[in-house]
C-alpha cells in the first residue's frame, strides 16, 4: 500500500467507474498529463493494484435474475478436504464468489441462476460434486438495494501522500 499516492488512487477511482476511459480522458479526470498518467497505470497493472478490466453484464436482461447466497456446513476442516471442496465449487459456473467464514457458518456461496429450478439443478450438481456437508441453508435475494464493484478508495485516500 505505501506505492500508492493520491494520483493513483484518484487514477484507480476514475478505472473503477469507467475502464474505457482513454489514457488522455484518464489523465485529464486526474490532473496528469498523457505520459505519466500512462506509466501510473502501467505500474498500477504491474503490481497487481488493477487486476482484471472487465464489462459488467445486466444479469437480469440475459436471464439470471435469480441471486441466492448459500451457507454451508462441513464437519471436515483438512487441507485435502477443502482443496477437493474448493476445486468442486470452483468449477461450478454459478457461483459467483465463494468465501470460508468464521462462525456459525464454514462457507458462503453467491450463486445466480434462472430460477428455482435452475437453483434446484445446482443444489443437485453441488451435493454430488462435494461430500461430507453437514448443512447447506439457501437464502433467496428478494431485492437487490445497491450493487458496485468499487471499492472505497476514498477511506484510504485521505492518509495518501500527494
Amino acid at each position: 500500500m505505501s506505492h500508492l499516492d493520491k494520483f493513483d488512487c484518484a487514477i484507480l477511482t476514475a478505472l473503477q467507474s469507467d475502464a474505457t476511459l482513454s489514457i488522455a480522458g484518464l489523465a485529464e479526470k486526474v490532473g496528469l498529463s498523457s505520459t505519466p498518467c500512462w506509466k501510473r497505470v502501467k505500474r498500477l497493472e504491474e503490481d497487481g493494484y488493477i487486476e482484471h478490466r472487465v464489462t459488467l453484464v445486466n444479469r437480469h436482461k440475459v436471464g439470471l435474475p435469480v441471486t441466492v447466497f448459500v451457507s454451508i456446513r462441513t464437519s471436515e476442516h483438512d487441507e485435502k478436504w477443502l482443496q477437493r471442496f474448493a476445486a468442486a465449487v470452483v468449477a461450478l459456473p454459478e457461483v459467483l464468489e465463494f468465501h470460508r467464514m468464521s462462525g456459525d457458518v464454514d462457507y458462503l456461496l453467491k450463486v445466480v441462476t434462472t430460477d428455482i429450478g435452475g437453483y434446484d439443478r445446482f443444489y443437485k450438481k453441488l451435493i454430488a460434486s462435494t461430500a461430507h456437508l453437514t448443512g447447506v441453508s439457501s437464502a433467496f435475494s428478494m431485492e437487490q438495494i445497491k450493487y458496485s464493484t468499487a471499492l472505497p478508495l476514498e477511506l484510504i485516500a485521505r492518509d495518501l501522500p500527494a
